[in-house]
């Protein structure tokens, strides 16, 4: 039987604990790549989502590439990525995605999105031929698509299901208690229906929660087996972290030993595969969790 850590609570301060140490962005790859993206007039969610391992990842020469713009059509508290209106997308971002990574020598590319809840087809379209291009000028490269709830429209899902991407993702982000507080615009039980029916159509699932919302152990525990019962095969959990004042404030610093046990009790469950850490983030090592 696995027991839970016995650890002393690090609440919320001005300095942060010294776990959460992030390194600062450097390096020739870390330049190339920023250069890339740019020339490419590309959106990542590292710099959108102002990811802390954006150093390391774009040092090793990878990205997660955001697609449909950068402006979201939700209002989810804990995200740094701006929401409004967005304008209309751009039809030759497939294209230009698909060069990026060939340019860039992507092993195991990641591509996320926005919401567009106010297209017809939620940005699906986009989605499939973004696949497709990718898998034309890289051949050899896996794909891993981390992916909106398309609000439960289920032909939308198959259309992006049906390009066939290598793993796909959906993240529950919170325990259900916190959707309302967390994500106010997403249901707890459309997302798990989500990754069941990708499950059931044959593809690797993957999912992925922030810790230190105000959530309880038992809470989690209760995520972690109900991702696992609806057929998630790998899953990461990280530290919440403030984007900005405007934003969720952090309401505990989890301690990396209570992040070891997670990791621990969800392979006991069964997962293929389990990043647990402070500094995890959904596509943090997605090259590993192809294999």
């Amino acid at each position: 039987m696995i027991e839970l850590p016995i650890v002393k609570k690090e609440r919320p301060s001005a300095q942060k604990p010294k776990w959460l140490k992030i390194d600062i962005p450097i390096g020739e790859n870390y330049t190339r790549v920023k250069r890339i993206v740019k020339e490419h007039k590309l959106h990542t969610i590292c710099e959108d989502g102002r990811c802390p391992n954006m150093g390391e990842c774009w040092g090793a020469g990878t990205a997660t590439f955001m697609i449909l713009g950068n402006v979201c059509t939700r209002s989810c508290s804990f995200c740094a990525v701006a929401t409004g209106r967005p304008g209309s997308y751009d039809t030759d971002e497939p294209r230009r995605v698909a060069e990026a990574v060939k340019l860039m020598g992507v092993q195991h590319c990641v591509i996320t999105s926005v919401n567009r809840d106010e297209l017809r087809d939620k940005g699906a379209t986009v989605w499939a031929e973004t696949i497709r291009e990718v898998k034309k000028e890289s051949p050899e490269t896996t794909i891993e698509t981390l992916i909106p709830d398309f609000k439960s429209e289920w032909d939308l899902l198959y259309m992006v299901l049906d390009a066939r991407p290598d793993v796909v993702s959906h993240n529950m982000e919170t325990v259900e208690e916190l959707y309302r507080l967390v994500r106010p615009q997403a249901k707890y039980q459309r997302s798990l229906e989500q990754i069941k029916r990708t499950k059931e159509y044959g593809m690797r699932t993957k999912s992925g929660a922030m810790l230190g919302c105000g959530e309880t152990d038992d809470q989690v525990k209760k995520l972690i087996n109900d991702l696992r019962d609806h057929g998630c095969d790998v899953l990461t959990l990280g530290q919440y972290l403030q984007p900005t004042k405007m934003h969720l404030p952090v309401a505990d610093y989890i301690h990396p030993d209570k992040f070891k046990f997670w990791e621990e009790y969800g392979l006991s469950l069964g997962f293929r595969f389990v990043e647990s850490g402070p500094l995890v983030r959904s596509s943090y090592h997605a090259e590993k969790h192809i294999h």
